[in-house]
């Protein structure tokens, strides 16, 4: 008899705190100062959340200099750096910063170890817009390293005045390989205060870390832009998984994935919509794959409060 198909359901998956947060702020902005809201770069990196908040009336630019001057514009969850607010400033723009606190906490980090004239070390991937925003604290002391490979690169003025910080939604295995090589190379290397991969991306790798090695496939929705969702990938095939895919939608799945597959693992990036996974479930329940077990190690109740200044004109409109 044929073992059953079954589908490992990870939870905590989808949405983090912060990134129900900020696509509430966009959808907050358009019902209290109407459409079109602009929102620089994508709100949150995932392509259907994108297209669902231009159907109801977001622009999304990629600079201020698109907006024009007087209008409301949302900084996206990955954050920015000072200049961007300055540049509103000078456009008259009304801008609503839906930075992830997690993040504004590495900007604050960042802006504190400048002033004490420390070289930081920011752990991370060029080009992300969460690097970018920190960078942009105080780029006279951050240098980028991009992983364990490129630790030999680093110099620094005083290895006795050096710290560590790190992008949100890393690998927590690579980045703590990054820092291993890296007090290897300066002993003297400290670490932030607390620490910078967001607890969502944490507790996110860590079921699929429980879950991988009983896993023929992974898959994982999310965009190919999303760091987190592609770790999440990445961190399934390290753990034990046979293969792992990244998907947008249930459609995208090629049934050949499923050949020989007797249990597949499921889980969402942190920008994932539920609607989506539950597509997948249906997709798979259709090719026989009709027992789900949830895996929850751990709960999340963490939640964040709405930009102060979004929630002071809802209060102003008498609208919560």
């Amino acid at each position: 008899m044929a073992d059953p198909k079954r589908v490992l359901l990870a939870k905590p998956r989808g949405y983090c705190a912060g990134v129900d947060r900020a696509v509430v702020t966009v959808e907050k902005a358009l019902e209290l100062y109407g459409a079109p809201v602009y929102v620089r770069k994508e709100i949150v990196h995932n392509r259907h959340v994108v297209d669902t908040l231009r159907e109801a009336g977001a622009i999304f630019v990629e600079e201020n200099e698109e907006v024009p001057p007087g209008s409301v514009v949302v900084f996206s969850a990955h954050g920015v750096a000072p200049e961007v607010h300055e540049q509103a400033a000078e456009r008259d723009l009304k801008a609503i910063d839906a930075t992830c606190p997690l993040v504004t906490k590495v900007h604050q980090e960042a802006r504190r170890f400048a002033r004490d004239d420390y070289d930081i070390l920011l752990i991370g991937h060029e080009g992300h817009e969460e690097v970018i925003g920190t960078t942009g604290e105080a780029p006279k002391h951050i240098q980028l390293v991009e992983g364990p490979d490129s630790v030999d690169t680093v110099e620094v003025r005083d290895p006795e005045k050096v710290v560590w910080l790190s992008q949100t939604t890393l690998s927590v295995d690579e980045t703590m390989e990054t820092v291993d090589r890296l007090k290897k190379r300066l002993p003297m290397l400290q670490s932030p205060p607390s620490d910078d991969i967001c607890y969502a991306t944490q507790n996110r790798q860590q079921v699929i870390k429980d879950i991988a090695p009983e896993c023929d496939v992974v898959i994982v929705v999310g965009s190919q832009n999303s760091s987190n969702s592609q770790r999440l990938v990445e961190v399934a095939v390290q753990h034990g998984a046979r293969t792992g895919y990244l998907v947008d939608f249930a459609h995208e799945i090629d049934e050949s994935w499923l050949d020989g597959a007797t249990t597949v693992g499921l889980s969402s990036g942190a920008s994932v919509p539920e609607n989506l996974v539950q597509e997948v479930l249906e997709y798979l329940a259709e090719r026989g794959f009709g027992e789900v077990e949830e895996i929850e190690p751990v709960r999340e109740t963490i939640t964040f409060q709405l930009p102060r200044e979004l929630v002071r004109d809802l209060r102003a409109a008498g609208v919560e």
